[in-house]
């Protein structure tokens, strides 16, 4: 049963950077589709980014373009949310959601129908 730890919340201020982490627990291999989605109480989930099996495929909501890096490690079975530039916006609930893929794997890694696993998810807050 494949199972998500994310890692790295925590309290930010505008402008600051943070890093996210979730590793893939009782995968086999790295064919696994990533996605990070954030959600505020009361709002539906939103994407933020998405990578591919291969990393080959990134893809970032607009909002994030030019703040955010994902990234993945296949040896370790982990993924990394790299977000700069906070602004009070960003705070939310960060979600990794992952997928195991059958290559060649067509649908967007920003398919949110497409996720089936997701941790518990980590808070980003923002400080005054």
């Amino acid at each position: 049963q494949m199972q998500l730890v994310e890692s790295g919340g925590g309290l930010v201020q505008a402008g600051d950077s943070l890093r996210l982490s979730c590793a893939v627990v009782g995968h086999r291999n790295s064919d696994y589709a990533m996605g990070w989605f954030r959600q505020a109480p009361g709002k539906e989930r939103e994407f933020v980014g998405g990578i591919g099996w291969s990393a080959g495929t990134q893809k970032y909501a607009d909002d994030m373009k030019g703040r955010c890096t994902i990234s993945r490690d296949n040896t370790n079975n982990t993924g990394t949310l790299q977000m700069n530039s906070l602004k009070p916006g960003d705070t939310d609930h960060y979600y990794c959601e992952v997928e195991p893929i059958q290559r060649p794997d067509k649908v967007g890694v920003e398919a949110a129908w497409r996720y089936g696993y997701w941790g518990q998810g980590i808070q980003v807050t923002g400080s005054s």
